[in-house]
């Protein structure tokens, strides 16, 4: 199994930009989908996350701004009104559901978002 992010970039502050995180391989089904990034010096931390059913939930500072979606086995992050400190690398994390086998978590490599003042 892998996941693969893209549409990072530069953007201004006020800017949008939306990345998304396709997973492939062998497997049944995919779980919840989400997104974390990771500023320099920062932990990582959580942005927002999409069940299987389409249930979302977000992290205080994206709610209103930033949405995230699914498509098969593609999960979107878009992301309004982009701030300097939504500046990170982002981070994509799938459940993969494989037959007999307990739904396992996977992480992408990440996307890196600046956002200039």
């Amino acid at each position: 199994v892998q996941l693969a992010e893209s549409g990072g970039g530069l953007v201004q502050t006020g800017g949008s930009l939306r990345i998304s995180c396709v997973t492939s391989g062998n497997f049944w089904s995919l779980g919840t989908m989400g997104w974390y990034r990771q500023a320099p010096g920062m932990q990582r931390e959580w942005v927002a996350a999409i069940t299987s059913g389409g249930v979302t939930n977000y992290a205080y500072f994206a709610k209103g701004r930033f949405t995230i979606s699914r498509d098969k086995n593609t999960v979107y992050l878009q992301m309004n009104d982009l701030k300097p400190e939504d500046t990170a690398v982002y981070v994509c994390n799938v459940g993969v559901v494989r037959v007999g086998r307990p739904t396992t978590d996977y992480w992408g490599q990440g996307t890196q978002v600046t956002v200039s003042s």
